[in-house]
């Protein structure tokens, strides 16, 4: 395919992405998380079975229509099967631990995977690459029917026989980012935040123009996602920080990273390590605060949200990136944290709502930031 037809599939891809993003967590709500967790790999492993028996530019804007369907399924259900999951089992403290557990091993996994994707490419080419990765998506989402699921809130109101119809889960979803600016500017946070994520997709690019040969690339970059990982491991001792050594902690982050792109020099990847362990430390936390704030009924179409507010940050980066490269990267990281105190309060003028402070921690002081 040419170069226009591999950005043409990539603008569907995202474009799938944005625009099943908040249905899919109305879904998830309305119905169940595990069932919308279970799709998602069906999905996925539907759309790479087309790339298998149809490697044309057709077959591949199917598939990868079905994967972004699969990936916004997941985007906010996740996380609300998780919290509540934990929270139905009277350990919603340890959300933030288990889920830098997830975020770990999400990470270190891109490791192992990408070994086998090289011996599986020269032992079978890519149709034998496509057809185990359909396999690794059936057996994901085999794995997802046995997960435990919290019952789902099923009513609006005080009348608990009041079915919740996919309109009403939405406008109740929407209205807790509405009402509520302790939620609107989690929202936010995590949305911003995870859009910085993105960053990892230059890291090649940065050990070749910093002076790694293409052939070291690969090791050179290899302890990133390691690091990444340690500090995603992290956030669960991090969130008992308080929002502004949250802030200290990123502001940190956002200097080594321009330390690095001062450098320009391969030891400054290194520093692109450490800036990427901190910055996931961060994430893993800001999400934590998100969860706390949200009401059950509502949870996976206000992740989604903040799912849909990524994929829209992320394009920032990109011009971010074409602007100044990873210096100008490190100045934005550096303005976000500072914005971290306000963003994630759990208190403060402008609350409204019936509910508005309900959703702290349990045993967080009120007013602590």
């Amino acid at each position: 395919m040419s170069e226009g037809q591999i950005s043409a599939l990539f603008t569907i891809w995202s474009a799938t992405a944005i625009l099943a993003e908040v249905p899919t967590g109305v879904l998830a709500d309305r119905f169940s998380r595990r069932a919308s967790l279970v799709a998602a790999g069906l999905l996925q492993a539907a759309g790479y079975a087309g790339w298998a028996l149809s490697p044309g530019f057709a077959g591949y804007a199917g598939g990868f229509v079905l994967w972004g369907v699969g990936g916004a399924l997941v985007s906010g259900a996740f996380e609300a099967l998780l919290y509540d999951g934990l929270a139905a089992a009277g350990a919603r403290d340890n959300y933030a631990s288990v889920l830098g557990r997830v975020s770990a091993a999400g990470l270190v996994g891109q490791l192992p995977a990408a070994g086998a994707a090289t011996v599986l490419f020269a032992a079978g080419g890519f149709r034998l690459v496509t057809w185990v990765s359909v396999g690794c998506c059936l057996a994901a989402a085999g794995l997802a029917t046995r997960l435990p699921e919290a019952p789902s809130a099923a009513t609006i109101g005080e009348d608990d026989d009041a079915e919740v119809g996919f309109l009403a889960t939405l406008r109740a979803g929407l209205g807790e980012i509405g009402v509520r600016p302790t939620v609107r500017r989690a929202v936010l946070a995590v949305a911003i935040l995870s859009g910085v994520d993105a960053i990892d997709e230059y890291t090649p690019l940065l050990a070749r123009d910093w002076g790694v040969p293409t052939a070291l690339n690969p090791l050179a970059t290899l302890a990133i996602p390691l690091v990444g990982a340690a500090g995603a491991a992290l956030g669960g001792a991090a969130v008992r920080l308080g929002n502004r050594r949250l802030a200290l902690v990123l502001g940190l982050a956002a200097l080594t990273l321009g330390a690095a792109g001062v450098l320009r020099r391969p030891s400054g990847l290194a520093a692109v390590a450490a800036f990427y362990g901190l910055y996931q430390l961060v994430l893993v936390v800001a999400d934590a605060r998100l969860q706390e704030r949200i009401d059950t009924a509502s949870r996976a179409t206000v992740a989604s949200v903040a799912g849909l507010g990524t994929e829209v940050s992320v394009f920032g980066l990109y011009a971010a990136w074409a602007a100044g490269g990873v210096i100008v990267i490190a100045a934005l990281v550096l303005v976000l944290a500072a914005a971290v105190p306000y963003l994630l309060r759990t208190s403060g003028r402008g609350r409204s709502g019936p509910r508005a402070g309900a959703w702290r921690r349990p045993g967080r002081p009120a007013g602590r930031t």
